[in-house]
Formats: structure tokens, sequence, C-alpha cells
């Protein structure tokens, strides 16, 4: 009887390993989804800029371009800090989470490429 409830704790204990690991990866997942959209704005900025940079007056392309990839810089911190949150939370134990560092890296390279497209933007002629 002992024997059996120690493999029935044993089961309890791999499955919840599991979820564990299935939650750090949704919370990978979930940060790409974010970073993905930040993209996507800086893109609509960009676009926007684009098209429309004989609009008069002249500032008025550059400022909505601008909006569009400040929301970008900020959906992108916003996403590193919620999933660093939730990765320090979590510890994997079958597979290999995202380390924060590395969503850090990532989340500073696009805001800092987000920012240079915002200097490019206003100090191009």
């Amino acid at each position: 009887m002992e024997d059996r409830g120690s493999d029935r704790e044993e089961l309890a204990e791999n499955r919840t390993d599991l979820a564990e690991d299935r939650t750090a990866m949704a919370n990978e997942r979930t940060f790409a989804g974010w970073a993905r959209t930040a993209m996507a704005a800086i893109g609509i900025g960009l676009a926007f800029n684009a098209l429309f940079n004989r609009m008069e007056p002249a500032w008025a392309p550059k400022a909505i371009a601008t909006v569009f990839i400040l929301l970008a810089i900020f959906l992108v911190i916003m996403a590193e800090r919620r999933a660093c949150a939730v990765s320090a939370r979590l510890d994997t134990h079958a597979g290999k989470d995202l380390s924060r560092m590395n969503i850090r890296v990532i989340a500073i390279g696009i805001g800092f490429g987000a920012a240079c497209l915002v200097a490019g933007i206003w100090l191009l002629v």
C-alpha cells in the first residue's frame, strides 16, 4: 500500500513539473506575441510617415509616426517586465526556458532601434 501512495505522489509531482514547464513556454510565446505587436506598431509608424510625408503641416505625419513608435517602445518594455516577473516565479524542469537576460536584450534591442527610428524621422529632411 505504501508503494502505491509514493507512486501517486511521484506522478502528481511530475504533472506539476510539466505544468510549470508549459507555463514557462506560454510565457515565452506571450512575450514573443507582444514583441511582434511592437514591431507591427513600428511598421505602421514608418509606413504612415512614408505614405503621408507630403501632408501639411510637415510635422503631422512625423508626429503620428512617433506616437506609433513610442507605443511600440512602451509595449516591448511592459512585455519584458511581465515576462521577467513570471519567469522569476517559475522553475523549469524538463524544458529549458529563455533566460531573463535574453528577454531583456531582445526588449532593449527593439526599444533602442525604435528610438533610433524616431530620431531618424525627425532629423532627416
